[in-house]
């Protein structure tokens, strides 16, 4: 008698995106790069369960991550992994559904703080004027 291999592998895969919360932290690092914070800022979610499901796709090796300073990125480890979900998506009837808006002022990643600098500047100006040197910057002054 012949023993069977069980799909032990792909049901890791499968366990690992299978909770909500880690099928939407695949989805949306799929379509960009992603820190904690800017998770945190799209999902509404708390830092520390965030940090939780993102250790569960990490251990099913789901997920690679860049180091930038302190700030660690994510994205799929491997490509295909987005065929996968969209096919979920598919199943399901839900391919439509947009990934949330990420509100730079919410993230506090450097790449969001400059965005979230840029969006609130007066129209016509692209960027912070430069302190001139021993003048008072009164919004820090206040």
């Amino acid at each position: 008698m012949t023993k069977r291999r069980l799909p032990v592998a792909e049901a890791r895969v499968l366990k690992a995106l299978g909770h909500p919360v880690r099928l939407e932290i695949a989805r949306i690092v799929s379509w960009e790069e992603s820190c904690v914070c800017h998770l945190e800022a799209r999902t509404g979610l708390r830092q520390a369960y965030l940090s939780q499901q993102l250790s569960i796709l990490r251990e099913a090796g789901l997920l690679a991550e860049r180091r930038v300073g302190t700030f660690i990125h994510y994205r799929l480890a491997d490509p295909q992994l987005a065929e996968v979900i969209a096919c979920v998506q598919r199943v399901a009837g839900s391919v439509d559904r947009p990934l949330p808006p990420l509100d730079p002022a919410r993230c506090s990643c450097p790449r969001c703080s400059e965005l979230a600098q840029l969006v609130s500047l007066p129209a016509g100006r692209t960027r912070p004027r430069r302190q001139r040197k021993g003048e008072i910057d009164h919004a820090r002054a206040s």
